[in-house]
């Protein structure tokens, strides 16, 4: 019986498991040696980083002046058509990938602990999708998001506090206006007592509009001496 030694057959195994299961990039589908992160380089170099979460004030904060009171905000990166974050954000919403949005997560979570505008942040909690809805795709992809930040970040998510009330109809098509009345009252929260008096990082993949997190971090901040920032995968350009 031939016996090998453990980093030749860790090494096998590795190969193995590569094989059966490939990790590709989710912005061009290029072949990538390790599992720790999502793109390749080429898919990084075209990626157009914000470094929001370096400016108390910033192009994501100023969406929410005069709407909502916000500590801080942020957007990881620039959400361009036919870009790699695109692509990224569409295999995770509809491609059944969660895991990207964890992996893209813990990358963004490193940044907002080491980020004095995000220092004091208690928990994190979803934008939640109707139950329906998140029967269908089989996941929350903002729940998704949420859990590699709080692994990075060491603080709690907390799930089934904001709730959907109503399954709204898609964002995605809808103008301004359209995205604002869509999610006017939608959204309640469960047991208000457990966020009274904490610092909530209110996560969701996309701002545009900023309807739905305004819909959510008003009704997040109805309770006692809550504080709110807010952050994202990305930021859509105006």
């Amino acid at each position: 019986m031939i016996s090998l030694p453990v980093p030749r057959l860790n090494e096998l195994l590795g190969g193995l498991l590569h094989l059966l299961y490939p990790n590709l990039c989710v912005g061009c589908d290029a072949d990538l040696p390790g599992r720790d992160y999502c793109f390749c380089m080429r898919c990084l170099n075209n990626l157009q980083h914000t470094e929001m979460h370096t400016k108390v004030e910033n192009e994501f904060t100023d969406r929410f002046w005069g709407r909502l009171r916000i500590e801080s905000g942020a957007a990881m990166y620039y959400f361009n058509r036919k870009s790699p974050i695109q692509r990224a954000l569409h295999q995770l919403k509809y491609k059944n990938q969660p895991d990207v949005g964890v992996r893209i997560g813990r990358r963004f979570g490193h940044l907002l602990a080491q980020s004095p505008h995000f220092e004091g942040v208690e928990a994190i909690i979803p934008v939640p999708l109707h139950r329906q809805k998140e029967r269908q795709r089989g996941y929350n992809q903002s729940a998704m998001l949420a859990q590699g930040l709080a692994e990075s970040m060491r603080i709690p998510v907390l799930l089934n506090t904001l709730v959907r009330n109503t399954a709204s109809d898609s964002q995605t098509r809808k103008k301004r206006m359209e995205r604002f009345e869509n999610v006017n009252s939608v959204f309640t929260v469960k047991q208000p007592e457990r966020i009274a008096g904490k610092h909530l990082l209110l996560v969701d993949d996309v701002l545009t509009t900023g309807a739905t997190l305004e819909s959510c971090g008003s009704i997040l901040l109805e309770a006692p001496d809550t504080r709110l920032s807010l952050a994202t995968i990305a930021i859509a350009l105006k």
